[in-house]
């Protein structure tokens, strides 16, 4: 899905109960995303990693919810493997499994890949995770392939970015950005403007092409 595009309102059977995905997410941000099977080895651990890190999600106003296309019952036995392996899940497993057993939300996501995309019998579903809006559009997505686990520390990292950008509109987050280091101020924002927007402070960086475009704030 092309970012910008807004996230259908599905229905689904989940390990938490059926959804219908409006309803459930609400006003939230949300973050979805799929994998190719149950009871493989890197999905194991980034589904235990989402789960341990679940605080840091509720604490952004954040839901979670995992998609597979396999059975329910399956899940339900896969979440216990995944407890089993990481042992730091605080208390019981924190977010939904959707059962996708005849593949048509992974077709309907966009979330198979190329050489199946027209063929829902066979689509194999990729590693994408999708970062959606209170407004149900895609606001960012990381699709990665079989051999390669997803950094949860980055997937949050995202999301401050943004959470940020969307309150503040005149803004973009550079490259490594954290919280709390120098953001970079967008270039239709006049001169003129700036201190009432930053009162703190600006910091203009002087380039050989003699053009004033990086300009930056630790101010919001």
């Amino acid at each position: 899905m092309r970012l910008g595009a807004t996230i259908p309102n599905f229905k689904a059977e989940t390990t938490q109960g059926p959804i219908q995905f409006y309803d459930w997410v609400g006003d939230s941000w949300c973050v979805l995303f799929s994998h190719p099977a149950d009871f493989t080895p890197v999905c194991t651990t980034e589904l235990g990693r989402m789960a341990v890190h679940d605080h840091e999600f509720k604490k952004r106003g954040v839901k979670v919810i995992a998609h597979s296309c396999d059975k329910l019952s399956d899940h339900e036995s896969w979440v216990n493997d995944i407890k089993s392996y990481c042992l730091d899940i605080p208390g019981d497993f924190p977010y939904p499994i959707i059962g996708d057993e005849k593949r048509r939300l992974a077709v309907l996501l966009d979330m198979i890949d190329e050489d199946s995309k027209d063929d829902p019998e066979t689509a194999l579903t990729v590693r994408s995770l999708y970062i959606i809006g209170p407004d149900k559009k895609l606001k960012l997505s990381m699709t990665y392939p079989t051999s390669t686990g997803r950094n949860v520390d980055e997937i949050l990292r995202v999301i401050d970015s943004l959470q940020l950008t969307s309150r503040l509109k005149v803004i973009a987050t550079p490259a490594n950005w954290t919280p709390g280091t120098k953001v970079m101020i967008l270039p239709e924002v006049k001169d003129e403007d700036l201190p009432k927007l930053f009162p703190k402070g600006v910091e203009k960086v002087s380039m050989p092409s003699g053009i004033t475009y990086v300009r930056t704030t630790t101010d919001y």
